[in-house]
C-alpha cells in the first residue's frame, strides 16, 4: 500500500501489476481488502490493478464531517488517484458504494473510464423511486441517518444487530475489528448520511446522465439488501453495450462467494477488443 493524496484527504492505495490499469471500488464496510481474490487473477491477466480504501475506511483518513462524504468529494478523489499514478484512463470496477461511485465516475469524467463493471447496485436513477421490496431491503439507510443513535444500537451487545444485519458474511468478524477503531463506525455510516438521506429522495428531480462506457452489472441472487430490479433496469442508463450476468447462489458480497466466477467474468469483460 502506498499513500495517495485525494481531494483533502490522503487515501491508502494498493497498486499492483503492469499493463492496462483497472480500478477496483469496494463499499460499506469494506476495504481494499475486499478483492483480495481479484487481485492476483488480474494481475495475471496482465492488468494493472489499483485497489484504493475509500474515505473512512481501511487505512485512508477519516474526516470528520458528513458533508466529506459526498460521492462528488470520491470522485474527485479518484480523478487524483489516476493523475498521481500517471493514469489516463482506467477500467473501472465498483461493488456497493463503489458501484455509485463507479456509476458516477462514468458519468461526470467519462474520458477516464474505459469500460465500467458494477456489482449488486444498479444505476442511480433506478433507486429514485424504489419498489417496497426494496424498501423493505434496504430498511438499514434510514436507521444509519440517526447520527449516535445508530452507532449506539449497532455496537451494542457486542454488536449484536450489526451481526444480524451481516448475516453469514466472510468477512463479519473483520468488519467488527475494523469499524471498532476510533470514528471508523461514524465514518462509515456517514456515506449514507452523506448520500441517502430521505430528505435527497424528494429533492431529486433530474435524472442522473447516462453513462456511455461498455458496462456489465453483475447482481446476486441471495443478496439481502438489493434487489435484482436496479441491476436489470440499468440497462436504460447505459449508452453503450450493456451485459447482465446474474450469480446464483451468492450472497451480496459475491466476489468472496464466488471468486472463480467473478475472476472469470472480470478478465472476459474487460479484455474484450473491439474487432
Amino acid at each position: 500500500m502506498r499513500e495517495v493524496a485525494g481531494d483533502g484527504v490522503t487515501l491508502a492505495v494498493l497498486d499492483q501489476g503492469e499493463g492496462v490499469p483497472v480500478l477496483l471500488l469496494h463499499g460499506f464496510p469494506d476495504s481494499s481488502r475486499l478483492w483480495r481474490h481479484q487481485i492476483p487473477a488480474l494481475v495475471s491477466a496482465g492488468m494493472r490493478v489499483v485497489a484504493p480504501d475509500l474515505r473512512g475506511f481501511g487505512e485512508s483518513d477519516r474526516p470528520e464531517a458528513v458533508e466529506e462524504y459526498a460521492i462528488r468529494r470520491s470522485v474527485a478523489d479518484m480523478v487524483a488517484v489516476l493523475d498521481v499514478l500517471g493514469i489516463e484512463r482506467a477500467h473501472v470496477v465498483g461493488h456497493d458504494w463503489g458501484a455509485g461511485l463507479a456509476w458516477a465516475l462514468a458519468a461526470y469524467v467519462p474520458t477516464r473510464v474505459d469500460r465500467l463493471v458494477v456489482m449488486s447496485v444498479g444505476h442511480p436513477n433506478t433507486l429514485r423511486r424504489p419498489s417496497i421490496a426494496q424498501r423493505e431491503k434496504g430498511w438499514y439507510q434510514l436507521l444509519f441517518q440517526f447520527r449516535g443513535v445508530a452507532e449506539a444500537l449497532i455496537k451494542r451487545d457486542d454488536w449484536k444487530l450489526f451481526r444480524e444485519m451481516l448475516g453469514d458474511a466472510r468477512d463479519r468478524e473483520r468488519y467488527i475489528a475494523d469499524l471498532s477503531r476510533p470514528g471508523a463506525l461514524t465514518a462509515g455510516l456517514n456515506w449514507y448520511r452523506a448520500n441517502a438521506t430521505p430528505e435527497q429522495e424528494l429533492e431529486r428531480t433530474r435524472p442522473f446522465p447516462a453513462v456511455a462506457a461498455p458496462t456489465m452489472g453483475i447482481w446476486s441472487s441471495g443478496d439481502d439488501y438489493l434487489t435484482e430490479e436496479g441491476m436489470r433496469g440499468s440497462a436504460e442508463y447505459v449508452e453503450g453495450p450493456w451485459r447482465y450476468e446474474r450469480i446464483e447462489d451468492a450472497g451480496h458480497w459475491l466476489q468472496l462467494d464466488a471468486p472463480q466466477q467473478i475472476n472469470q467474468l472480470l478478465i472476459e469483460f474487460l479484455e474484450f477488443r473491439e474487432s
